[in-house]
């Protein structure tokens, strides 16, 4: 909740947008999002039984503690990254005013840091549950933030164009030296 409230917060330091991705696909990406975060948190009570209940990882310390160090370590690599990006961020895919590409710190690693953080966060986040529902959940939050970075890679080229290709082809989207 914390990691929420401060993003929110920091909204309100961003640039002027420019231009905006098509509502229709940020609220498919949203959705998508929406449905993975219930499967890792399990808003409701709604997977209850069945194959989401099934114990990948043992509830043992050295896997929570384990977890929870992969949570934080998450956490705080979004931070650094958004800290970086400065008043380019947006919760959105969007242009700013006088945008600027950026490729210090986290995004010398990827281009996508944020992202990545956040999937690493909840990757350590279904450690520490350990139930297959937590996994399927990080797995549809993945997609959901790929398809946002399919958007925000079609923005950056039309920006930047050659320049953003270059650094396309020296820095992996989201795991380094993988994809």
């Amino acid at each position: 909740m914390v990691f929420g409230i401060l993003w929110l917060l920091a909204a309100f330091t961003s640039k002027r947008t420019v231009k905006r991705q098509n509502p229709g696909s940020r609220l498919f990406q949203v959705a998508l999002a929406l449905l993975g975060f219930m499967l890792v948190f399990n808003f409701n009570q709604w997977f209850v039984s069945g194959w989401s209940t099934v114990r990948i990882i043992p509830r043992e310390t050295p896997y929570v503690i384990s977890g929870a160090v992969l949570t934080l370590a998450g956490m705080l690599f979004c931070v650094w990254a958004r800290v970086i990006l400065g008043t380019n961020w947006s919760g959105t895919v969007t242009l700013k005013e006088n945008h600027e590409l950026i490729q210090e710190g986290p995004y010398q690693i990827v281009r996508h840091p944020i992202y990545t953080g956040l999937l690493i966060g909840l990757l350590g986040t279904a450690f520490v549950f350990g139930l297959a529902r937590c996994f399927a959940g990080v797995l549809v939050v993945g997609l959901a933030l790929w398809l946002k970075s399919q958007t925000e890679e079609q923005f950056m080229l039309q920006q930047f164009g050659e320049q953003y290709a270059h650094y396309r082809k020296e820095v992996r989207a989201l795991i380094p030296f993988v994809l």
